[in-house]
């Protein structure tokens, strides 16, 4: 459908939402790609601005288009969905789904545990903790943020290790013979600070989804303490639930 039917029996607004939202499935119009303007969609489909105007705030909630002041509404980058009901490596996720992953450490050095992270990981305030702040990219695009705090004791030498060029999860697992086989998490949606806007390229006070993550051991013991700070204009939650009786 790419026209109007003034006798369709669905209103205006639907049908024209079903015609732009198909140019966008369908990559008619690319990702970056600007709409054209409201008055030329006016005149296009003989519908009114306020029509126009409430489709492209409908689009722009489901995350399809993204509109900015003083230059128009553009077509939205995909949003990138991330699983809940299973552990996600970041390098390996960004490969299955076509993009090139890259990795630059932020901070990397050894840090007492505070009351907050040592009560999540069951151990002694003050123990220490390696602490690696990484930027996670795809495509050299910034994606997320992570803060891991590791329980120093159970990997010992691990900062001699460059993990902008090798695998986290991967080098555990090798080194140490440490893998997930459970987590714990929490999520929220904040507001990005200064600091991770700069770091994330986007405007501070711009939504974020932040994962707090405890993940354990195959000995069921909780090693790491995950902040994870995600670009929310770049993905989404999702989760498969299961219906019970009742």
């Amino acid at each position: 459908m790419n026209r109007i039917d003034p006798q369709n029996a669905l209103p205006l607004y639907h049908q024209l939402y079903e015609i732009l939202h198909d140019k966008i499935l369908n990559h008619e119009w690319q990702p970056g790609d600007l709409i054209p303007a409201e008055f030329e969609l006016t005149e296009k489909f003989q519908v009114s601005r306020i029509t126009i105007r409430r489709v492209l705030d409908m689009l722009a909630k489901e995350g399809l288009v993204k509109r900015e002041r003083g230059r128009g509404t553009f077509v939205a980058e995909p949003r990138l969905e991330h699983g809940l009901s299973r552990i996600v490596n970041f390098t390996e996720d960004m490969i299955h789904r076509g993009f090139k992953p890259s990795t630059r450490v932020i901070f990397a050095g050894v840090v007492p545990a505070s009351d907050y992270i040592a009560e999540r990981l069951d151990i002694e305030e003050g123990e220490e903790l390696v602490r690696l702040d990484r930027l996670r990219l795809a495509d050299n695009e910034p994606m997320c943020v992570e803060h891991s705090y590791l329980i120093h004791k159970y990997v010992p030498n691990i900062l001699k290790k460059d993990f902008s060029k090798i695998s986290l999860s991967k080098h555990k697992a090798a080194e140490y013979g440490i893998r997930w086989i459970r987590a714990t998490q929490v999520i929220e949606a904040i507001l990005s600070p200064p600091d991770l806007s700069h770091e994330l390229d986007i405007k501070t006070n711009s939504a974020l989804l932040y994962i707090e993550r405890v993940s354990f051991s195959q000995k069921n013991l909780p090693i790491e303490f995950l902040r994870a700070y995600y670009r929310a204009d770049r993905y989404t939650l999702h989760n498969e639930l299961i219906g019970g009786a009742g």
